[in-house]
């Protein structure tokens, strides 16, 4: 049983009765033994396993646990254990319960949004306040809906965007065609999933588990807690360090772990003290700044590490650029390996100047809190064709293919789906090859100013214009064609479209399905696109050389695509599997390059924590944008926790390009290794 690895403190917690613990699990403490040592534990005295509920946030974290549980109760047993993020237990139950979803990422949403956001007139409203963009709509709606479970909109907004208050009811109204838009086409985000699995949860008593376990419940959001409460379950196991709460930026209610004994009237709280991964000095020395920050459970971390270990080091330099050089020279001749050691940054800027300096020494980095192989414009291209495959009823992904094409924006993509949803009568397929005759195919929204609406004149085109373009008859009487606003390059985008989707309704093997996609000349199109953005000179000229292999390099994440598809039955699996998980895949290896987010949980004998200069880390910026000193604070302490042997503290006293002079972080002081 794991209950024999246990030091004293994780074996009272992990045998503590059913009902409302809280372990405090301080950095390097042991919480994920902890928590498998109770899951252990629960099954040991006769807890069903379907029982359960194990809520993480990431998957890896999850499947971890429960193959260590597996050792001891065999996989047979544990698989019947609910575990994953929260969203991914919401979407499993959610299906279980009978519900038709589409899960779709926030960031391909946005563009939906962003086509409603276009048919907005907001000059004619009268604001000292620029109108928000789509994208930056999207995400403050997100933000909303994860800080609070009883307010409006408008009402949110006006306690912190006081200034759009001119907006608020064009701003409601678009969410109110955007929520409609979704539920017609089964579209669910992230939070969506949550929400309606706790709307689930109120209406239906089928759910229900004896105990719920949430890790890293300091990270929890409002809309999570009001999850948790959903389940009604008597018993709940949560784990989290307070000084470890870093995400207040999307939601993270810390006030949800400090109210937590005084919330339930039976709550038991337990402190893992005894810390195992940092050496006596580094810990000492977190200690002493993190100390700052108000204390809402008693805690101090013990070192149980014997042996000699070099005290953390501040390292200062007279210019920012020489600091990365410099940095660089030192991991080169370090004797740990790459993968062993770790840059961990505040800001974009400062991983962009360590990068560049990491590959001048001729060392490889992998660089997580960046551009991840998923976000690549061209994956994203391909996941949208297979998505329109699998499930053409996927406005959405129509749209975000067809921002590729010439002169066809967001808003005329969303009326071509439209109207080829009213010729196939709701079937894109029908719509292109068994169309019908429709009257009113481009349908106009009433006006009304005040809600910065507005008619566009839709006069039907000719299809003569492109008679010359060697289309086939079958594509051609497609009334499609008659929309006005519709170019000879978009028209040729739109046949491209037409012979891909023709040759790929029968194609049900995923790796099939993707050789599919990167043969076609829809997606060719596409590559074109983005190749040519890739490789303009100055003067507005393209290299053709580096366009040659700017293609390449696409087509090749294409093949690791097709390769990462081969391990499913389905093309729909293996489109959910990419949407749960994507942001836990990552390419590349050599030094870590982490921001302090992504390094969270992880730990590495050798950490460079850089930039350290006020107004940097402390970000000063964030702060005055509704962040805290507490939470940088708990940042630094984040960040140089990971340290398990040695630990390099740096910051440079000027920026030559940008010309601007700097004094130490107020974190160098308070550790005490600067004045």
């Amino acid at each position: 049983m794991p209950l024999s690895q246990l030091n004293n403190e994780q074996n009272l917690a992990a045998t503590a009765p059913l009902g409302h613990n809280l372990i405090i699990a301080s950095a390097g403490t042991g919480k994920t033994s902890t928590i498998v040592a109770r899951i252990a534990y629960l099954i040991h005295k006769g807890v069903n396993p379907s029982d359960i509920l194990l809520l993480t946030f990431t998957n890896k974290a999850a499947a971890e646990m429960i193959e260590r549980v597996s050792v001891f109760f065999g996989k047979e047993i544990t698989s019947r254990i609910e575990s994953g993020t929260f969203h991914a237990v919401s979407y499993r139950l959610l299906k279980k319960l009978g519900h038709k979803i589409v899960l779709k990422q926030p960031k391909d949403l946005k563009i939906l949004l962003k086509s409603i956001v276009e048919r907005r007139r907001f000059d004619q409203i009268e604001s000292s306040a620029k109108a928000y963009s789509a994208a930056y709509l999207y995400d403050i709606f997100s933000l909303y809906q994860n800080s609070t479970v009883s307010l409006s909109f408008s009402d949110w907004l006006e306690e912190g965007e006081s200034e759009h208050h001119a907006y608020f009811d064009i701003y409601e109204d678009i969410f109110e065609e955007f929520s409609e838009l979704k539920k017609e086409f089964g579209y669910v985000d992230f939070n969506d999933l949550l929400i309606l699995m706790r709307e689930a949860l109120h209406v239906n008593n089928s759910l229900s588990f004896e105990e719920v376990l949430i890790d890293e419940y300091q990270d929890t959001n409002t809309l999570q807690g009001s999850l948790i409460e959903a389940f009604k379950s008597k018993s709940l196991f949560c784990v989290g360090d307070y000084d470890q709460s870093i995400y207040a930026f999307n939601g993270a209610n810390i006030d949800i772990i400090g109210s937590f004994a005084s919330r339930y009237s039976d709550a038991k709280v337990f402190t893992l003290n005894k810390n195992y991964r940092s050496s006596h000095k580094i810990l000492s020395l977190a200690n002493r700044v993190i100390e700052k920050n108000p204390r809402l459970y008693d805690k101090r971390l013990e070192v149980t590490r014997d042996g000699e270990f070099e005290a953390p080091k501040l390292l200062i330099y007279e210019e920012l650029f020489y600091q990365y050089q410099a940095l660089s020279s030192m991991i080169k001749t370090s004797s740990n390996h790459q993968q062993d050691i770790a840059v961990i940054f505040r800001n974009n800027s400062s991983a962009d100047g360590m990068e560049a300096t990491l590959r001048e020494q001729g060392l490889t980095c992998k660089r997580k809190g960046g551009t991840s192989f998923f976000d690549a414009y061209e994956v994203k291209a391909m996941l949208d064709l297979i998505s329109v495959v699998v499930n053409p009823k996927d406005m959405m992904a129509f749209i975000h293919v067809f921002e590729y094409a010439r002169g066809v924006g967001s808003s005329l993509s969303k009326e071509l789906f439209d109207a080829l949803w009213k010729l196939g009568e709701g079937d894109l397929y029908n719509g292109f090859f068994h169309p019908k005759e429709v009257d009113e195919l481009f349908k106009k929204r009433p006006k009304n100013h005040q809600l910065g609406l507005f008619d566009e004149i839709h006069d039907l085109g000719s299809v003569s214009r492109f008679y010359n373009l060697g289309f086939e008859e079958s594509f051609l009487s497609n009334p499609i064609l008659k929309h006005p606003r519709i170019s000879v390059e978009g028209a040729k985008f739109l046949h491209h479209f037409y012979k891909f989707m023709k040759h790929s309704s029968r194609i049900k093997n995923p790796q099939k399905l993707v050789n599919h996609v990167l043969s076609s000349e829809v997606f060719s199109a596409i590559a074109d696109v983005l190749s040519t953005k890739r490789t303009i000179k100055k003067d507005g000229s393209v290299d053709e050389n580096a366009k040659q292999e700017a293609r390449s390099r696409i087509f090749r994440k294409g093949h690791l695509l097709k390769d990462l598809a081969s391990g499913y039955a389905s093309s729909e699996r293996f489109l959910n599997a990419l949407t749960l998980g994507s942001n836990e895949m990552s390419e590349g290896e050599g030094v870590n390059l982490l921001s302090v987010h992504a390094s969270k949980g992880l730990e590495f004998k050798e950490v460079y924590v850089i930039d350290l200069m006020d107004g940097r880390f402390p970000n000063r910026k964030l702060m005055q944008k509704g962040g805290s000193l507490e939470e940088e604070r708990r940042l630094f302490y984040v960040a140089t926790t990971r340290a398990k042997d040695t630990l390099y503290l740096s910051y440079a006293k000027y920026d030559k390009i940008k010309k601007i002079s700097y004094i130490h972080s107020p974190f160098l002081a308070e550790a005490g290794l600067a004045n």
